[in-house]
């Protein structure tokens, strides 16, 4: 019966799934419908909004861009890639390999979102070479249910953000937050490692239960499985040679660890979005060698962002068209938040906080912009009735991270590395995000 239901959910999205660029476009004009009956604002106001909200997150989207890269060039590194190689050679069965890709990118995933993504498409192109007759779209789908929990570990951008406090936090949590509050509030509390240990448990035996029958499997086609690899640099010219330097790699690397040591002594275990970035490219600068491969790395890396660069400024234009508000003050993405809101109470809200940031997530598939839309709503809301802001805030980033599961948003750089559609793994996400929100939702419900 289990095997019925994931075929039919395969089955669904494999027909009815637009592309990635359509689905933002058709989200466009539903978001722009539903505004403008919903707040009474015109066709030319709510085309303002959109235009407005089109070039507000340039910024955050260069972050997002360099969190991929950074990932990406890490996980192409030869040390990292001979490690991916020896941990791809120990499954044996189709089963195996999925639970261990399941499990590799929800810890990648976990440390950067990036990272995450990155290593477990490259997992699955491993695997996938090895291991013989595994369902390669659920093998990929694996690799993207692991970042489920990225808006709980180190690179989460509202918990980092908390973390680092400052006006803008102020600004954004409608005057609740005036201090930073550190990650022992927020990732390393009982409630955010439960969830998280519910994830690692469950997620590899569900994707497990999810492989076909051997004639139902899809085996990846050998075509897509040839790794690009960066050309060694050549050594004919002192340009050449200095290019290639490893000392001046070196001197780089210890200038950022020179600087870290003293940021983490005096700070302790503070991590904000640009922290992250930083420890990651330098990370992999010191893992290539030299300045010149680790360039050469990133050139390949770029090449798996080009659906962020699209997409980003279109759903940001579908967030300025959900905060848009009328003369009266009035935006869709208040009254969808009011309405979880209305008839809350202390035990209820943070359940009702994670279930509305999972409804707008859909329409602005980002956690910084997640945290911009509902932050002001939904912060005063819950400190009205006794909740914590830490839990709030956390219950909005769980709400983003969890409806990723139908948004392909994210899913495009793994798609490109791995060489696969939204259609070909989204019916398999649609299961795991059915019980990672039966999970969480009653992590909140009954912990918080």
């Amino acid at each position: 019966m289990f095997n019925r239901i994931t075929h039919w959910s395969v089955q669904l999205v494999q027909r009815y799934l637009p592309s990635s660029f359509v689905f933002s476009a058709l989200l466009t004009l539903f978001v722009l419908a539903l505004a403008m009956f919903s707040t009474e604002q015109s066709l030319p106001a709510m085309v303002r909004h959109w235009n407005v909200g089109f070039w507000a997150l340039l910024a955050f989207a260069m972050q997002m861009a360099l969190v991929f890269v950074t990932g990406h060039a890490l996980a192409s590194a030869p040390p990292v890639r001979r490690l991916l190689d020896r941990l791809a050679a120990i499954p044996r069965t189709p089963t195996q390999a999925i639970v261990a890709i399941t499990l590799i990118a929800l810890a990648g995933c976990w440390i950067n979102w990036g990272f995450g993504l990155v290593i477990g498409a490259v997992m699955a192109r491993a695997l996938a070479r090895q291991v013989k007759g595994v369902d390669y779209p659920l093998l990929v789908a694996s690799a993207y249910s692991g970042f489920l929990v990225w808006h709980g570990g180190l690179s989460g951008s509202i918990p980092l953000a908390l973390a680092g406090g400052g006006p803008d936090v102020a600004k954004v949590s409608g005057g609740v937050i005036d201090a930073p509050i550190g990650v022992a509030l927020t990732l390393f509390t009982p409630l955010n490692l439960t969830i998280i240990a519910f994830l690692v448990v469950g997620l590899p035996l569900l994707n497990r239960a999810m492989h076909p029958a051997p004639a139902q499997t899809k085996v990846a086609d050998p075509e897509l499985l040839r790794e690009p690899e960066a050309e060694a640099p050549e050594r004919d010219t002192p340009a050449q040679r200095l290019d290639d330097s490893r000392l001046l790699g070196l001197a780089l690397v210890a200038m950022a660890a020179l600087f870290y040591v003293g940021h983490f002594m005096d700070k302790g275990l503070a991590l904000d979005l640009n922290t992250v970035i930083g420890l990651f490219l330098f990370l992999g600068l010191l893992l290539h060698g030299s300045p010149e491969r680790y360039m050469r790395a990133v050139d390949i890396s770029v090449r798996g962002i080009g659906g962020i660069v699209l997409l980003f400024p279109f759903y940001a234009g579908i967030m300025g068209m959900m905060t848009g508000a009328s003369a009266g003050g009035v935006s869709l993405a208040g009254q969808i938040s009011q309405l979880f809101i209305d008839g809350s109470s202390a035990d209820s809200f943070p359940l009702l906080a994670f279930l509305s940031a999972g409804v707008v997530n859909v329409f602005v598939p980002s956690g910084g912009g997640q945290w911009a839309v509902q932050g002001p709503i939904m912060l005063p809301a819950g400190q009205a009735l006794g909740v914590e802001p830490a839990v709030t805030a956390m219950a909005i980033a769980w709400g983003d991270a969890w409806t990723n599961m139908i948004q392909p948003f994210w899913a495009l750089p793994l798609l490109g590395i791995v060489g696969l559609g939204a259609r070909d793994i989204m019916g398999y996400c649609l299961i795991a995000l059915i019980y990672s929100g039966l999970v969480i939702a009653g992590c909140f419900y009954f912990l918080a």
